[in-house]
């Protein structure tokens, strides 16, 4: 049965699938892999070399060559080569235990390991939950993990979220996931001024420990800010690393036909870096095709996430035919530096703070969701160095008065959010000064204005009013309040039915409480620099 539920993931590792059936210790474990370190080495499950340890993980390890050191210090008189990136897991859990393994690994992760000779079990998933992971009870009281929901549905009628930044070490019996990662600045407000210089170099470096890869890989361009620098940096890394100045690392960007903000300044830093640059254009009607299938593939009933998401997936579908499994891309640094437009009205630094760490504690439902599941569809590998471990402590540690869009001025780049991102790269031509200062245009409208009052209108077209009028009745959890979102409810419910799958849920919606739209579009909140023409029009 697990093989079957898993073959509803199958997408997300079309390479090979993996299977460890022990019916004397009472589990099996099932991996649908997308080869990318350790290609020919790192088929899973993993197993230690006394048999005894077992391992199924989903993800990156950007630091196994560092872990591999640290084991071939402890052996001695042994040498440990490493199956795949993976693979330290099982080495480094056997001879340091799971703290120490849980202190030291850097990553985007999800895994569970089972030790025999202990009957004890490992499951933990990276600080911010890049890589999803859910768990749930069967009826029989057996305990299943699963990457996507979906392989639940049919067979757990309990179904939960495995929290980020948590763990379980113990008999199957007694599983509770604890934290733990544990910052500071979860709880406390940092005074600590920023370093502009430190910044950069810290951003610098986690980009590099992404690249490993031993298939090709290029980055998404949107040609805002975020994606814009990270595709800079990976280029003059990856010229120096190969001594190649001529390299043209490969980029991608979508948008709708006729009409997207994003093409136009993608096209301007591809130009700027030197980049193989590939436009996807799409048409209203292709993306309203795929509606049900961004609910199916994204987990969600979020509007902002179906919006976005549909995007996401047609451009994956077009990279992953040119043969790219990895792209790198700029999720993060929005809830990082509070770079959503309904930040400006935070009514104070304490504020500001709350809510960007409200805001990466919640990243998993939301935009880490939306893009490892949008790529994941077309089993592409996507990568996010600004939510880098390292990065994130950094950044998270400067004073938000600092990370908070500044007061207006004579200089206009002073109110943009972002800012000390901007100034830190603002020298040694890193971007067009047009892309550098650029407002912050969120994804689904930076593709283009009209998807998202197409993809709205089409929505809420389907549901009637006697529909809505019942909608808190219907649906008492996450009740819907626009017809739009009523109808990926309905969707979601057809997909994955049980209140217990909807719990899986959460909402993205800006602080209504600041004075803000519910709408999630940045075009709704008045610092927008086209809002005030729209309401004058």
């Amino acid at each position: 049965m697990a093989f079957r539920q898993s073959s509803k993931q199958r997408h997300r590792g079309p390479d090979q699938t993996g299977l460890c059936v022990n019916d004397e210790y009472g589990f099996v474990l099932v991996q649908e892999r997308l080869s990318i370190v350790g290609v020919k080495t790192g088929r899973q499950p993993l197993t230690s070399t006394n048999g005894m340890t077992h391992l199924v993980a989903n993800g990156e390890i950007y630091n196994f060559l560092h872990m591999a050191s640290l084991i071939n210090d402890a052996l001695k008189f042994e040498y440990y080569t490493p199956r795949s990136d993976c693979d330290v897991l099982v080495a480094f859990y056997e001879l340091f235990g799971a703290d120490r393994l849980l202190q030291i690994v850097r990553g985007m992760f999800a895994f569970v390991m089972y030790d025999c000779s202990t009957h004890r079990l490992l499951v933990a998933r990276d600080p911010v939950g890049i890589v999803p992971l859910y768990y749930g009870w069967d009826d029989a009281g057996s305990l299943w993990f699963a990457s996507e929901l979906k392989c639940l549905v049919g067979c757990c009628a309990e179904v939960n979220v495995f929290p980020p930044g948590h763990s379980y070490f113990g008999p199957r019996e007694s599983f509770v996931p604890k934290p733990y990662f544990q910052a500071l600045w979860m709880t406390e407000i940092s005074t600590t001024r920023v370093d502009l210089e430190l910044l950069k170099h810290h951003l610098e470096s986690a980009v590099e420990s992404h690249l490993q890869s031993e298939v090709p890989f290029g980055a998404l361009l949107s040609g805002g800010l975020d994606s814009s620098l990270i595709a800079s940096i990976a280029t003059r890394i990856l010229r120096a690393r190969t001594d190649n100045s001529s390299f043209r690392l490969k980029t991608y960007s979508i948008g709708l036909e006729g009409e997207s903000p994003d093409l136009t300044y993608a096209r301007m830093v591809a130009d700027h870096i030197g980049s193989h640059h590939t436009e996807v254009r799409f048409t209203i009607p292709e993306g309203i095709d795929l509606v049900r299938d961004a609910v199916y593939y994204a987990e969600t009933y979020d509007v902002t996430t179906i919006r976005c998401i549909v995007a996401v997936m047609l451009l994956a579908r077009a990279i992953r035919s040119e043969g790219i499994k990895v792209v790198l891309s700029g999720e993060g640094a929005d809830e990082l530096f509070g770079g959503y437009l309904y930040f400006h009205r935070a009514p104070s630094a304490a504020e500001f703070h709350r809510e960007t760490v409200r805001r990466v504690r919640g990243l998993h439902l939301s935009d880490c969701l939306r893009a490892n599941k949008g790529c994941a569809a077309w089993g592409l590998e996507l990568r996010v160095p600004f939510l880098d471990t390292d990065f994130l402590q950094h950044v998270m540690s400067i004073r938000p008065e600092d990370r908070a869009p500044g007061i207006p001025s004579h200089d206009d780049h002073s109110a943009l959010e972002k800012r000390i991102l901007r100034q830190a790269f603002a020298d040694g031509n890193y971007l067009p000064s047009e892309v550098l200062w650029r407002q912050k245009e969120q994804f689904s409208d930076g593709v283009g204005y009209a998807w998202i009052d197409a993809i709205a209108q089409w929505a809420s077209k389907r549901v009637t009013q006697t529909e809505y009028a019942a909608a808190a009745d219907r649906f008492p959890f996450n009740t819907p309040t626009t017809k739009e979102a009523f109808y990926y409810r309905k969707l979601f419910e057809q997909m994955f039915p049980g209140e217990s799958f909807a719990r899986t849920v959460q909402r993205w919606i800006p602080r209504t409480d600041w004075g803000c739209s519910e709408d999630p579009s940045g075009r709704k909140q008045d610092v927008h620099r086209g809002h005030n023409r729209r309401e004058q029009e």
